[in-house]
């Protein structure tokens, strides 16, 4: 760690013979291992420019590092230390001695065979766009924000796009880089370098160790109170996501395919006579701590909110055996995400797995709900309006909304979500009373919904009902109340949208319809300096754990299915829920019969009066298989 200060200013030839201290003969071995009549070719004898010998520039990355690109970790420890009742000035002094000898030690080991700036500069390119990232918005980049960046679109992209960004990675990032590809490197013999590097580790090591006998206590009582701490550490946790990612994608031998639910079939044929639908829609973004139905005080479920007094309004009738199916909305108090970006928690709620077992490639090798659906003989289609459906769509039928410009609803990059109202419109005109047609139908609108960090451009301008609104990216820098104002505008949006799914289910009244809203994962505001989505589950704040999630039946399609909704309004209030229930949920509620459906998981299950007969029938078909 220390070695680059003994890296002096090299001695004139003559100086060889008269001095042979150590310094001396460690900065010189070169020069005695040739004669001075027959100086190397393209090697300067002076040296010109601003240069450095490379254990010296390592120990300069090393500072720069801990000082300028771990900025995020820095203000965290900083935060911690005040927070200590028992501080002490030592421990304090040797957090940046320990850090800095820490990455002399990683840099040294990476770059043995003078490879100095080809390791350093992804480094530091990385590491800025890392660094504006965690420390402006508070996230933390694991395996799962990776493979979320990953399956990014352009439009998505370009959204996070802003002079704050630009000028950030430019400073500490791009100009950095130039200056270190421009820089001379003195060099020496390979043998030496290498012994160089070695002894600075070396000593990076026992300066570690010297820490470690008089504030060990102290780093195991902040690291044990504080596990996420060695997640925030640039670049090392991203270059071991980074590492986990690729083995898992590209190194790691396939899962073989793996079919379920083979045996899946209708349980039963509507009773009505009339043909089912079933509308899902999977939100973006959206968390339960803004909407209005969940006891936010402001109205952003103003469209729906008249649906959810439907019941109430029955119920206060004179007559006591008014009927309480009378169509409403419900909307469940406690529902928990998969995860907390889309790439996982989509995949995730269309999985049989649990949000505790779930594995992204193992996913993308077996089938999942839409797929056992379609076997059950119920036709199935995906809109999709957010830039993909991240693999739960890929063997059904699709139709992708590309965000051309000359769509009044769209700006090259993003389409709004009425979009889906014009092709579920189209999905319903093709469903008519013709034999040949499927008796049910499942179609998944894929929403953009509150997709940030460009919340401004998820509503139409008449839609911008909170004002003022933030009508920029770089969100850090709105003050809260604007902040908050775009994000409930995009809520706003959102509950019009499916209350006009709704009026369009409503509207064919030759069809039984449902409709099960649901966001993939919330999202941060600024609440204790994180903003967006993405932390590692286990740190992640309610606010983008906890999602809003809806239901809405015609009267013809709660009779057919029995259900009371009634119960299931007591049971959404009282009950907790997660995106593990949607899988057995949906089979339940579309009548499919499949060995795997688990009965336990179904949140309908115990408000379908038929409940014991479709029990006895799924276990006996299981039993048999």
């Amino acid at each position: 760690m220390f070695l680059p200060f003994f890296d002096l200013p090299q001695p004139t030839l003559g100086q060889h013979y008269r001095h042979f201290s150590i310094s001396d003969w460690e900065l010189n071995m070169d020069s005695l291992a040739e004669p001075a009549t027959t100086p190397r070719p393209n090697t300067p004898t002076a040296n010109t420019g601003f240069s450095l010998t490379p254990t010296r520039l390592v120990f300069l990355a090393a500072c720069y590092f801990f000082v300028v690109l771990n900025l995020a970790l820095l203000a965290k420890l900083v935060g911690i230390l005040e927070s200590l009742s028992d501080f002490k000035l030592g421990f304090m002094l040797t957090i940046p001695v320990f850090f800095i000898a820490c990455f002399t030690i990683i840099f040294s080991l990476l770059t043995p065979f003078r490879l100095e700036k080809w390791v350093l500069i992804p480094f530091i390119i990385l590491s800025a766009l890392l660094n504006y990232v965690m420390f402006h918005y508070g996230t933390i980049v694991d395996r799962d924000m990776i493979v979320n960046v990953l399956e990014t679109n352009a439009g998505e992209a370009k959204s996070y796009l802003n002079a704050s960004a630009l000028l950030w990675f430019v400073f500490t990032g791009l100009l950095p880089a130039i200056l270190l590809l421009k820089m001379t490197i003195r060099r020496s013999t390979v043998w030496r370098e290498l012994v160089m590097k070695l002894l600075s580790v070396v000593l990076s090591v026992l300066v570690i160790l010297l820490i470690a006998v008089f504030y060990y206590k102290d780093y195991a009582s902040v690291g044990r109170n504080n596990h996420y701490l060695n997640k925030m550490i640039i670049p090392t946790h991203f270059a071991h996501s980074l590492y986990k990612y690729l083995d898992d994608s590209y190194f790691t031998t396939p899962e073989p395919y793996q079919t379920l639910g083979e045996d899946a079939t209708l349980l039963t044929q509507a009773k009505t006579g009339r043909k089912q639908v079933m509308v899902m829609m999977v939100g973006e973004t959206a968390r339960a701590a803004n909407f209005q139905l969940g006891g936010y005080e402001r109205g952003t479920n103003a469209f729906t909110q008249a649906l959810t007094n439907a019941r109430s309004d029955t119920k206060s009738a004179a007559n006591s055996n008014a009927n309480t199916n009378m169509p409403s909305v419900t909307y469940f108090q406690d529902v928990t995400s998969c995860g907390t970006a889309t790439a996982v928690s989509v995949p995730c709620m269309f999985s049989h797995q649990s949000r505790t077992d779930f594995s992204d490639t193992q996913a993308a090798n077996q089938d999942n709900l839409m797929d056992i659906v379609a076997r059950a003989g119920i036709k199935t289609v995906w809109l999709e309006n957010d830039g993909g459906c991240k693999g739960a769509c890929a063997r059904t039928e699709t139709i992708a909304f590309e965000p051309n410009a000359t769509n009044p609803v769209c700006d090259g990059d993003y389409c709004q979500d009425q979009v889906l109202l014009e092709g579920l419109s189209e999905q319903l005109k093709s469903i008519t009373a013709a034999s040949n047609q499927a008796e049910s139908n499942l179609i998944v609108l894929h929403m953009v919904g509150s997709h940030g960090p460009t919340y401004y451009k998820r509503y139409p301008q008449e839609f911008a009902h909170f004002q003022p609104d933030c009508q920029r990216s770089d969100i850090q820098n709105c003050d809260a109340r604007q902040l908050n104002n775009t994000y409930d505008n995009t809520i706003y949006y959102t509950d019009y949208i499916i209350s006009q799914v709704i009026k369009q289910l409503q509207e064919r009244d030759d069809l039984d319809t449902g409709l099960l809203y649901v966001s993939d994962h919330g999202e941060s505001l600024g609440e204790s300096g994180l903003y967006l989505h993405g932390m590692p589950y286990a740190l992640a704040p309610k606010e983008q754990t906890q999602v809003p999630m809806l239901t809405w039946f015609s009267e013809g399609f709660a009779a057919d299915k029995q259900l009371d909704e009634g119960c299931l309004a007591t049971q959404a209030k009282e009950n907790e829920y997660s995106h593990d229930n949607l899988f057995d949920s949906m089979l339940g509620l579309l009548d499919v019969s499949t060995a795997i459906y688990r009965p336990q998981l179904d949140i309908f299950s115990s408000c379908r009066q038929q409940l014991a007969s479709h029990k006895s029938v799924l276990l006996t078909s299981a039993a048999t298989k």
